[in-house]
């Protein structure tokens, strides 16, 4: 058996963890903290295996670091952490031989979407990413659409080039790039996570489009890199790679 902590029992995905989790028989759910519980006293006070962070942005990192200072695998869910900050909690956890799963979505067919984009990008002269998420995301864009645009601008360097002639009447009407890619984030209630993946080239366009209805599409590929943490040590960054 494998226990659990879960850092950010409270939230919506958290309570979805809880019921996951709880329901799985290979995995015990020893201690579901919130924002007002204390992380370092939860990890001295329950043994625990893996714990799996779903908090906020502005304390991801810490905790990160908390949980992999104390000898535990981490499984994390929440965005936020910055491309050094990976290095560094990468590095942390290969000194304490554990592992940091670092997955911007755990639901199996976004993985597919970002796969069949890394694919189109190689035939396909320009893209732009549509990313639509609940109004309480607290950070834009998503940890997805992030991971989207790099998975893209590896797979076609020279996409979006060479740059249009465009000026913006109304700043920031274009979106924010990662590498040459417009990410657009839109934050509307009524909405789980959606994302559109649009590339065009002559004459054509191709839209992949992943849509989130309920939090239980995360549950299956949370569980899974719950399971995988013994057989990784270091950063693994994406639920991709657990599925080759």
């Amino acid at each position: 058996m494998t226990n659990v902590i879960i850092n950010g029992a409270n939230g919506k995905m958290g309570k979805a963890a809880v019921n996951a989790i709880s329901n799985d028989n290979a995995l015990t759910l020893v201690a579901e903290l919130d924002k007002n519980d204390s992380l370092n006293q939860a990890l001295s006070t329950y043994s625990a295996d893996v714990v799996v962070d779903l908090t906020h942005p502005s304390c991801v990192y810490d905790n990160v670091k908390t949980i992999l200072n104390a000898s535990c695998h981490a499984v994390v869910g929440t965005t936020g952490l910055t491309d050094e900050q990976l290095h560094e909690c990468g590095e942390i956890a290969s000194q304490q031989n554990k592992s940091l799963l670092v997955c911007p979505n755990f639901a199996i067919a976004a993985i597919l979407m970002m796969r069949f984009a890394e694919q189109a990008a190689k035939f396909m002269d320009r893209c732009e990413i549509i990313e639509y998420h609940h109004d309480k995301k607290a950070d834009s864009p998503s940890g997805t659409a992030i991971k989207t645009a790099d998975l893209i601008s590896q797979a076609q360097p020279s996409i979006n080039t060479p740059p249009l002639d465009e000026t913006e009447i109304i700043k920031g009407s274009r979106g924010g790039n990662k590498h040459t890619i417009p990410i657009h984030s839109l934050r509307l209630p009524g909405i789980v996570a959606n994302q559109d993946i649009i590339f065009g080239s002559q004459g054509q366009t191709l839209t992949i489009k992943h849509d989130t209805i309920s939090r239980d599409a995360f549950m299956p590929g949370l569980l899974m890199a719950i399971k995988s943490t013994p057989l990784h040590k270091g950063l693994v960054y994406g639920l991709e790679n657990l599925l080759d």
